[in-house]
């Protein structure tokens, strides 16, 4: 493996440690100022509009895991392919759970750290039983 694919996997590792902690000044900083995330059912996202769903979600508590399957570096851009399994806490106690893939393409920064420039994310809500 090398350094650069270490360091995007860090990259992932980072957000869902900050994402457990609520640390959204971390997630923040693992996403470049025009970031697009592409998600079901809604029109593309910047940094700004996730920011601010984040801080709308201040008393969820979200745990997850991933999978990452797959790390291809090309230079100062990277692609990441990942399979995510989310568990989100509201604070009445019930629990929601999601799982999918996503697709990640990072782009080296001039600070040489990796960040995510955009994110195709399916996940979706597991069937209940």
């Amino acid at each position: 493996m090398t350094d650069d694919e270490r360091a995007i996997r860090n990259v992932v590792d980072t957000w869902l440690a900050a994402s457990k902690a609520g640390d959204l000044a971390t997630v923040l900083s693992l996403m470049t100022d025009d970031v697009l995330f592409l998600t079901p059912g809604q029109p593309p996202f910047g940094k700004d509009a996730f920011a601010k769903m984040s801080e709308g979600m201040k008393d969820v508590h979200v745990d997850g895991t991933s999978d990452i399957q797959e790390v291809q570096v090309f230079g100062e851009i990277a692609y990441l392919r990942n399979a995510l399994r989310i568990v989100i806490t509201i604070p009445d106690g019930k629990v929601a759970r999601r799982s999918g893939q996503t697709l990640t393409i990072l782009r080296k920064e001039a600070d040489g750290k990796w960040r995510l420039v955009r994110d195709a994310n399916l996940v979706m809500a597991e069937a209940t039983s």
